[in-house]
């Protein structure tokens, strides 16, 4: 024993009450690196042993208070930034709807974190040596013994003085705490192969059970209502309105978000008048033209304007854009034909954008100055 460096003397009592006045005896004595151990909590301890309020409580309130940041900025930056959505004409940021996931990421990031910061910061996890445990002393109060041990490196400690003090407060049993050689050259086992290996294993357990759940066991039955739901998928039919069309057009008299209805329905004479493009034809746009001339005007008027249709007949042939008529038309009427539609053709309002429109609008007039420069054209 006496190679191995002290850690405490520690003393068992039979009786709770006298375990009581001991600990006031020890603080009058001046004490001050102690501990006291019992098989229960013992009501008021804490506050007989003077002991300080412990700091656990400010680790789980930042990890909690992080937590509930760290949701806050990313659904913010989701909803307001990254990918706005506008649903039921609900604004971007409504707070009321990030409150419980916030609450959630709040308790969950607390309490995660908190148990981390036990098991690998106070409690040095996975070190599990300590000189009381697996000592005669450790069993007794681990079941119905009541004990103190005051720690060799309190300032007052002497041991003979300690061990009669002990006994005269009444103790059955006094021992001598010591450490374990091997434990004292024990290093961190943090990084330890087998704590390694441990967690690698663990790692892939888990990611096996949730790729099993995510990939196969909510495609079985039952658990794929979810997945094979009664639904109206794009482009299919459906039993449940009358045309047996699944895709809706927008309710009659309802405004989209952000744009007004268009003024000039069924009167083409006051759109060519009235409405001029917004847009300068840059590069940009005349490319944003053409692509959309190319996507929706072209199966009809052909690529480059002429009124050869690519639908072999399907659908009657419109005429050239090269006209008179239309070269002649302003940049109001060419809109307004697009919007609301002319003789057979349909309104591409659902499908093409207003920015669009125009954007094709200037695209047709570089065609017909294609065939049909100015002399200025061909200097």
């Amino acid at each position: 024993m006496e190679n191995k460096p002290l850690y405490s003397v520690a003393a068992t009592f039979d009786d709770v009450n006298k375990l009581i006045k001991a600990v006031d005896k020890v603080n009058e004595a001046g004490y001050t690196i102690y501990d006291v151990h019992s098989p229960y909590p013992i009501h008021g301890m804490p506050k007989a042993m003077k002991l300080k309020p412990s700091k656990l409580g400010f680790v789980t309130l930042i990890f909690g208070l992080s937590g509930a940041i760290f949701a806050f900025l990313f659904m913010y930056w989701v909803n307001v930034i990254d990918y706005p959505l506008i649903v039921g004409g609900k604004p971007f940021y409504q707070l009321p709807a990030y409150i419980p996931v916030m609450f959630e990421v709040t308790v969950l990031s607390a309490s995660v974190f908190t148990i981390v910061w036990m098991l690998f910061i106070m409690f040095k996890f996975p070190n599990l040596s300590h000189p009381l445990l697996d000592t005669d002393y450790m069993k007794k109060v681990s079941v119905d013994r009541y004990g103190i041990s005051i720690q060799a490196k309190d300032e007052l400690f002497d041991l003979v003085k300690v061990k009669e003090f002990l006994k005269e407060l009444g103790a059955e049993e006094v021992f001598e705490i010591y450490f374990k050689v091997d434990e004292l050259k024990d290093k961190p086992k943090i990084f330890d192969k087998k704590f390694i290996s441990f967690l690698a294993l663990t790692t892939v357990i888990v990611s096996g059970i949730t790729y099993f759940i995510l990939n196969h066991l909510l495609f079985m039955s039952p658990f794929n209502w979810m997945h094979e739901q009664f639904r109206v998928d794009p482009q299919t039919t459906t039993t449940v309105f009358k045309d047996n069309f699944g895709m809706r057009n927008p309710v009659a008299g309802t405004v989209a978000r952000g744009h007004l209805p268009y003024p000039f329905k069924g009167n083409p004479a006051d759109a060519e008048k009235f409405l001029v493009n917004p847009l300068i034809p840059t590069k940009q746009v005349l490319e944003l033209g053409k692509q959309k001339y190319l996507t929706f005007c072209s199966p009809c008027h052909g690529n480059f304007g002429e009124g050869d249709s690519r639908l072999r007949g399907q659908f009657p042939n419109p005429p050239t854009l090269h006209s008179d008529k239309l070269r002649n038309m302003k940049d109001g009427g060419i809109y307004h034909i697009i919007t609301d539609g002319q003789n057979v053709m349909p309104s591409y309002a659902s499908q093409i954008t207003e920015e669009e429109r125009w954007a094709i609008v200037h695209y047709i007039r570089v065609l017909q100055r294609s065939l049909n420069p100015k002399e200025s054209d061909l200097r």
